[in-house]
């Protein structure tokens, strides 16, 4: 992955385990293009899903381009994810399984301009998980404070 960031979720990691991660380009409209280059994108319970041996993209929210005259799509429409038939056909078999879910990581435009997203594959953690994951973070903080210090 190479090129510019526009948006990452960081709440998939406190809410997964990502297992494995997967590239998939987007089809999108031209005011969604510069919406995105623009930064103007939520996660906000986004969540990738197959049907039909197609993988599409729900719940994410790509603001209007301000600029845009007419003809404006809805902000969290269904968008059509573009990945190979090999790689579907992994993730139905991964999918299947109990507790996994494929969730957007990030967003991002590779070396050629083109938008990308990365999908992980999230096992959903248990309360108890993500307080030890919050204390192990806050630990890992405390510990390299005290190294900067010396």
């Amino acid at each position: 992955m190479a090129g510019k960031v526009v948006a990452t979720n960081k709440k998939a990691y406190h809410h997964y385990f990502i297992d494995d991660t997967f590239e998939a380009g987007m089809v999108l409209k031209g005011s969604e293009v510069k919406s995105l280059r623009a930064g103007r994108v939520n996660f906000h319970d986004g969540y990738a899903k197959i049907d039909k041996g197609e993988v599409f993209l729900y719940n994410v929210h790509i603001s209007p381009y301000a600029q845009v005259s007419f003809d404006a799509p809805d902000p969290v429409r269904v968008r059509k994810l573009l990945m190979t038939r090999h790689e579907i056909k992994r993730l139905i078999g991964k999918i299947q399984e109990k507790g996994f879910a494929l969730v957007p990581l990030k967003i991002y435009f590779n070396e050629r301009g083109k938008a990308k997203i990365e999908l992980g594959l999230g096992r959903g953690k248990k309360l108890y998980d993500k307080r030890s994951s919050i204390k192990q973070r806050d630990s890992d903080r405390d510990m390299e404070r005290e190294m900067q210090r010396r």
